[in-house]
């Protein structure tokens, strides 16, 4: 059974936008849609435990009954959890749609690192969707930009979901590959060879992205695909191609610190910068 999609929500302006979203990407899947409020006791609160269970309960159930009225026939469950806020959304089944203010820091939830945290631990993709963001952004001509690095396995778990979110959509996949010339040294005999053999660094990563991309244009031929290839950081270059894009989708390669996990920089300035919804895919 296809897990449904799930949206985190606090009642806040981003928590309502990406639960719109969810609901859309729910329909057009088909797939249920879960509304998650995790919330924990607020010692200091003037109300009881049993009345801020109701505030969190009432506010998830109205929160459902509007969406169930919007999208007639969608499946919606509710589920108000108290306890750890990053615990219980990283814990979630398949993709999660949360809040964020973006241009600033990841928010998720609540202020501070929630919504970065559970983006680096979370074992599903995860779509950052700002207050404001509406169906009108996923009109036909906007693009599915999906970053590719590395060798073809290092990115296939962001070009599934790239490819598997447009062919829902409807919409032309663009899959970046931004590359930077190292120093000479860093090449072995062998990649020199083979830098010649093609013509140059250029042509090289344009058949490096070529060979990524055939196995998803082959198991999806109808989804439209453009393949871009631009020297440059690929922070910047995959923040011009979402200009005009719908959706970003990026791959994580979450690392550990004495402070918790951290994503990469890249994933994290397109979280910040982008102006359409992200989705953090991790490496498979």
């Amino acid at each position: 059974m296809t897990a449904p999609i799930t949206a985190g929500f606090d009642g806040t302006e981003e928590s309502l936008a990406a639960l719109s979203w969810a609901a859309r990407e729910a329909v057009r899947q088909d797939r249920a849609l879960r509304i998650v409020h995790a919330w924990e006791v607020h010692p200091d609160a003037t109300v009881d435990h049993a009345t801020q269970e109701g505030w969190a309960r009432d506010a998830v159930a109205a929160a459902a009954r509007e969406t169930a009225g919007r999208h007639p026939g969608l499946d919606v469950v509710t589920d108000s959890v108290e306890g750890p806020v990053v615990e219980t959304l990283t814990g979630a089944e398949g993709l999660l749609v949360l809040g964020s203010r973006g241009h600033g820091a990841v928010v998720g939830f609540l202020l501070g690192s929630v919504g970065q945290q559970v983006v680096a631990d979370a074992a599903h993709p995860v779509v950052l969707v700002r207050a404001g963001d509406d169906a009108a952004h996923e009109a036909a001509g906007l693009d599915v930009v999906v970053g590719q690095e590395g060798e073809p396995e290092d990115s296939a778990a962001a070009l599934e979901f790239a490819f598997g979110t447009a062919a829902a959509r409807g919409a032309v996949v663009r899959v970046v590959r931004a590359w930077t010339l190292p120093p000479l040294f860093a090449y072995s005999p062998g990649s020199l060879r083979l830098l010649d053999e093609v013509g140059g660094p250029e042509p090289y990563e344009q058949q490096a992205l070529a060979d990524a991309v055939r196995p998803w244009r082959e198991r999806y031929p109808k989804v439209p695909v453009v393949e871009h290839v631009e020297m440059g950081s690929a922070g910047q270059v995959l923040l011009a191609a979402a200009r005009a894009a719908q959706l970003v989708v990026v791959g994580r390669r979450a690392r550990r610190t004495a402070v918790g996990a951290r994503i990469g920089s890249v994933a994290h300035g397109v979280l910040h910068h982008a102006p359409c919804p992200v989705a953090v895919v991790p490496h498979a």
